[in-house]
């Protein structure tokens, strides 16, 4: 009988991992626990499940593997070699299971669990910083895990589950995001400081339309701006150079090699001149977006609760 049990076993070679998984993942913790006991019925006082959910739970173990795990006399087993190889690994996904569980309940602690925000670069060297210890004032132990990148970057990363929230621009329109306007930003033309136009104070893109351009690459959502707004001047930017962070742009512009649409720097750039564009409204609107339905920890709750109490009062 025994015999004819074993080859009969739920699972074969060429079983796939996800049907073994699922087969074998629920007995785990029930076979390494009599394992550790050697004895059915102490292992299920301990566990706190009946002797007999126990013993059943260790054969069906045993014929979906096809193997021996135990020898059995009377209520006391002890592990043969393959239980000896099977325990091993056995404990050592137990323990990773515990491990993953004791992080993702550290991440929701409302007292000090963990928020992943991206924002985009040019919010990295004032504005975010800002935000963070504002929030940190009333939540002095939160984590964060930051990210920076452009718009649509930041967005898969968002659907894919690896950001909480994101601080983005311009703001998206998805049905699958939730987007909320935060704040405005004016943008400026920059010019190399020794540029007929910068003894200027203000400007009309369209004195600008023999320029050459140096702006952010395709896929950047300033980039998407500036073409935007360089059409409804009536022109199509001649672009000299493409790059992924605005103060490299501005090194460009002080080198004599264009001019650019970008916001305002956190500290003054040498060699440039920085222009308000009065024709057409030359700004980007600032909107932070996270994923619709999904279900927010205590912290990202209270982080995302903070910075829609900062609409039109986001940027420094």
């Amino acid at each position: 009988m025994e015999h004819q049990q074993r080859s009969q076993a739920r699972l074969s070679p060429s079983s796939d991992t996800e049907d073994t998984v699922m087969l074998l993942a629920p007995r785990l913790a029930y076979f390494a626990g009599v394992a550790r006991t050697e004895h059915v019925t102490r292992a299920a006082q301990e566990m706190d499940v009946p002797q007999s959910t126990l013993s059943r739970a260790m054969v069906r173990l045993e014929q979906d593997l096809g193997v021996d795990l135990f020898a059995r006399i009377g209520r006391t087993v002890s592990l043969t070699p393959a239980g000896r190889t099977f325990l091993a690994s056995a404990e050592r996904a137990l323990a990773e299971i515990q491990r993953a569980a004791d992080e993702v309940r550290a991440d929701a602690d409302p007292a000090t669990g963990k928020v992943a925000f991206g924002f985009l670069h040019t919010m990295g060297s004032e504005t975010v910083p800002g935000l963070i210890r504002a929030f940190r004032a009333d939540h002095p132990r939160v984590r964060f895990s930051l990210v920076q990148n452009y718009g649509e970057a930041m967005i898969e990363r968002l659907r894919a589950g690896e950001l909480d929230l994101c601080l983005t621009s311009p703001v998206p329109d998805a049905p699958d995001l939730v987007a909320r306007r935060l704040d405005e930003q004016k943008l400026r033309l920059v010019v190399p400081a020794d540029h007929p136009l910068a003894a200027r104070r203000r400007v009309r893109l369209a004195e600008a339309a023999e320029e050459s351009f140096v702006t952010l690459e395709p896929g950047y959502g300033l980039r998407r701006i500036t073409d935007d707004l360089c059409q409804e001047a009536g022109f199509k930017p001649r672009i000299a150079f493409e790059g992924e962070e605005a103060e490299t742009l501005r090194g460009l512009v002080a080198a004599g090699l264009g001019v650019a649409l970008l916001p305002p720097p956190a500290f003054p750039r040498p060699g440039v001149a920085e222009l308000t564009v009065t024709a057409p409204r030359a700004a980007r609107e600032i909107g932070v977006a996270w994923l619709d339905g999904h279900p927010d920890t205590p912290p990202v709750a209270a982080f995302k609760k903070f910075l829609l109490s900062r609409r039109g009062n986001l940027l420094p």
